[in-house]
């Protein structure tokens, strides 16, 4: 059974989310004006409270002007400072009871420090992005910014008509008036906050495989000029996603869509349905694919299977890792175990102080966790056998499909599929420092299925991608 809440407060992020209740759904009606970055914003928030009754409870929100605020259309005594909205409700809100929030805001939206620099909204030299992992979410909307807080999602933004506006979710209206569009999205998945993606700019539209043909819709959203290169290094995402729902289960959302900025982006960054890459991940020559094929597994480990806090990290990075280890294998590149070796020697030659159950929010990102996870993955496939392994996999995946999830959760699933028991495996890549010797035996790729999908070589024509 997946984890809804966690006890108190995040451990690596105290100041964010309210575990005293929980939201069901946020419909946010924005419009943003890009030349003086300029966003106002009204947000209905429905929720749930706890246990216990609410006589005040908190929303994360950055320094913006507040319009107004209402509780069940009722004014609340509420302050705003330090990123926090603190909202005392007229009368308490019984334990279980729904409620109703509403807040009107304004401001220069900009992106919230944090020790990995200035994180959320980020102005472009001409439109906007989001990209909020891990707590840059109220550097645009109000939420209860905890991971294991999940909610559905409605999103309007209204925009100068030049632009496009992509977000997460299920387009469902673009009216045109004047001189602006408003855009109008549906996520219904269980989302959380850091998770809601967001992209304003001028882009080109194009489709990626076939969904007539009973496929994922697939998009793309790019600068007209990177269309060429573009259409070979994602040529190949279709088949991508054919294979991880043959390895993972059904993909978990409606629709996928990738937005390439003009600009740089250190790191491309998912979001629930949804991946941000920076024109530096566009070469024509798929050099950025592995990351393509990484941002992809998110939208299985990371974003329908949640962390209930930070703390369990390793578990979004180091399976979608393992899945860069599994397209590699499984069109015709190095076998999983050969990136792995690779990955054990390199994490050989650094310290070795990364506890990768617990890192601390100082190493959450190292690119230590991400290898060591990758290898903690492939360790437990070469202990299993891969028919029990794949089975394992996919079994986490659908069975804690929408909900979040913790390390010792992670480690009792895999026990049930494991022929022996795996604690003392557990405990040493998990529960202690010390890199652990390279697993082995080599494993060999997952028989196919009985119609596998095709996936196509190197050379694969790039024609397979469509413009529109």
């Amino acid at each position: 059974m997946s984890v809804q809440q966690t006890a108190g407060p995040d451990p690596y992020f105290p100041a964010n989310g309210d575990p005293r209740y929980r939201v069901h759904r946020y419909e946010l009606a924005l419009d943003y004006r890009p030349g003086p970055n300029r966003l106002s914003g009204t947000a209905r928030i429905n929720a749930i409270a706890g246990r216990s009754a609410l006589t005040e409870f908190q929303l994360n929100l950055a320094d913006f002007r507040i319009g107004r605020v209402r509780v069940d259309g009722k004014a609340p005594h509420y302050t705003h400072r330090g990123g926090r909205l603190r909202i005392r409700p007229p009368k308490p809100v019984r334990a279980g009871a729904a409620f109703t929030v509403e807040v009107h805001w304004s401001g220069n939206p900009r992106p919230v420090s944090s020790p990995w620099g200035g994180l959320g909204w980020e102005e472009l030299e001409d439109g906007a992005l989001v990209a909020s992992q891990p707590v840059g979410s109220p550097s645009w909307y109000p939420c209860n910014d905890r991971p294991a807080d999940k909610a559905a999602y409605q999103i309007s933004v209204t925009t100068p008509s030049a632009y496009a506006v992509v977000a997460g979710g299920r387009l469902l209206t673009r009216t045109a008036k004047a001189s602006t569009t408003t855009w109008v999205y549906e996520q219904p998945a269980p989302t959380s906050s850091y998770l809601v993606g967001l992209s304003i700019g001028k882009y080109q539209t194009v489709l990626l495989g076939d969904p007539g043909l009973g496929g994922v819709p697939q998009s793309g959203y790019l600068p007209a000029q990177l269309l060429p290169e573009f259409s070979r290094d994602f040529a190949r995402q279709p088949a991508m996603m054919g294979l991880f729902q043959d390895l993972f289960g059904p993909y978990p959302f409606g629709e996928y869509a990738v937005v390439v900025t003009e600009e740089e982006l250190d790191v491309p960054v998912e979001a629930q349905g949804l991946s941000l890459f920076g024109s530096n991940h566009v070469d024509g020559a798929r050099g950025s694919e592995r990351l393509i094929a990484h941002e992809l597994a998110h939208q299985w480990f990371g974003n329908s299977v949640t962390i209930a806090d930070w703390r369990h990290i390793w578990l979004n990075e180091g399976l979608a890792k393992y899945a860069e280890w599994l397209w590699s294998e499984r069109s015709g590149g190095r076998p999983a175990h050969q990136l792995a070796a690779g990955a054990h020697r390199k994490l050989a030659a650094l310290p070795q102080d990364l506890l990768l159950s617990d890192p601390g929010r100082k190493l959450m990102f190292d690119d230590r966790l991400y290898e060591r996870g990758g290898l903690t993955v492939h360790a437990i496939r070469c202990a299993m056998g891969d028919e029990a392994f794949f089975r394992m996999l996919r079994g986490w995946a659908t069975l804690h499909r929408g909900g979040t999830v913790t390390t010792s959760v992670f480690t009792s699933h895999v026990s049930r599929y494991a022929a022996e028991p795996l604690d003392d495996l557990f405990t040493a890549w998990l529960y202690e420092t010390a890199l652990p010797p390279l697993p082995g035996p080599a494993v060999q790729p997952p028989a196919r299925p009985a119609h596998p999908p095709t996936y196509p070589p190197a050379n694969a024509d790039p024609a397979r991608v469509r413009g529109e």
